[in-house]
């Protein structure tokens, strides 16, 4: 499934640019990416950029292909921060999602390894809610921008802010992740 993605996004991408030595670096960076990461990063990031453009008068379309995969990655990214740090805590203070102690993953984990695949494909529905709401955040920030004239030129600096915020509590939650891993594995 994953090299299926792969074709999917690179004849997506192809379409940007006409170079085929930008095709095949494009080609050499889609080998190397995860499932994870295509799935949870990429897809979401490539989702997002041609929704928005849509949606929005916003456009983040790079004619450069390497440039594009780069940014449509890191929009993906963030589109996942947001689906970790702020939707998944709000669905389980809401009881709509209940987890297994870590311990009790990183063990069963180890015995049935169906668990990782499933983890991933729960990580993905949990970034393709967050892609959702991104699109409507950024909808409603192109609203407001157009009420508050002062946005337009503070909007960089503001998000610039949020991002740094937003991966210093993804720094916070994986350090967690890992710390807890170690202790479940002593």
């Amino acid at each position: 499934m994953a090299s299926l993605f792969q074709g999917v996004v690179f004849v997506y991408l192809s379409t940007i640019t006409n170079s085929g030595r930008s095709e095949n670096t494009m080609k050499e960076l889609l080998d190397k990416l995860t499932s994870y990461n295509l799935f949870n990063y990429l897809l979401p990031g490539v989702v997002f950029v041609a929704l928005a453009t849509k949606i929005t008068h916003y456009s983040f379309v790079q004619e450069n292909i390497v440039l594009a995969a780069f940014l449509y990655y890191f929009i993906g990214l963030v589109i996942s921060r947001v689906g970790s740090l702020l939707i998944e805590p709000a669905l389980r203070r809401l009881s709509f999602i209940k987890f297994a102690e870590y311990a009790d993953f990183v063990a069963a984990s180890k015995k049935d390894t169906k668990i990782e695949v499933l983890s991933e494909a729960n990580n993905t529905y949990r970034t393709l809610c967050s892609l959702l709401l991104s699109l409507l955040i950024l909808k409603g920030y192109e609203i407001i921008e157009e009420q508050l004239i002062w946005l337009e030129s503070w909007g960089v600096v503001l998000l610039i802010v949020a991002l740094f915020i937003m991966f210093l509590f993804s720094y916070r939650k994986q350090t967690s992740y890992i710390t807890r891993r170690i202790e479940a594995n002593k």
